[in-house]
């Protein structure tokens, strides 16, 4: 087996920490594996148990590892992530999905359908993916719903048909146990 691999740092422990309490959680990661190679300097430790302590994969501490030895602190802190793209759906859009998701007249059975009449609406050419995205993210909606109701039910009648049932389709556990009495 061979000896893991040992490097200098140049940052103290104390300034390690400073660093990782500014940092956003990303980063932080990556300092606090630094600073489990800071505590462990002199012999060295490797990066299999330091992945192990931190809960992550071995070739990302690593990855690591080597960007501290070429660039140091400044290169382990730095990250090319933008966050999200502003969105290419805008407000007054937004707004028409809403009311079209909430109205139950709507007769729409899925994505596909409230795609093809939003890009109807609004003369667009949206992906499905990004649409798809879109409501599941800011509507929480699901691929599977429930049946929908249809538009000409008559309440009335349903709670109608209800009074006039004879008996419930389920006893309940009280009624099972006065009928085993008998």
């Amino acid at each position: 087996m061979s000896s893991p691999k040992t490097f200098p740092i140049k940052e103290s422990i104390s300034e390690i920490k400073k660093l990782m309490k500014s940092a956003n959680p990303m980063i932080a990661k990556r300092l606090q594996a630094l600073l489990i190679f800071k505590k462990n300097e002199s012999l060295g430790i490797s990066k299999r148990i330091v992945a192990k302590e931190l809960g992550k994969d071995h070739n990302s501490i690593q990855t690591w590892r080597t960007m501290y030895i070429e660039g140091g602190i400044d290169k382990l802190m730095d990250h090319s992530m933008i966050g999200y793209k502003p969105s290419s759906i805008t407000k007054e859009q937004e707004e028409a999905i809403r009311e079209q998701m909430n109205n139950p007249e709507n007769g729409f059975v899925g994505f596909v359908e409230l795609l093809d009449w939003f890009d109807a609406k609004f003369k667009t050419t949206t992906n499905y993916k990004t649409f798809h995205g879109f409501v599941v993210r800011k509507f929480e909606a699901k691929v599977k719903v429930a049946r929908k109701v249809h538009i000409k039910k008559d309440p009335e009648a349903v709670e109608a048909f209800k009074k006039a049932s004879i008996k419930p389709a389920k006893k309940s556990s009280k009624q099972k146990r006065k009928d085993l009495k008998k």
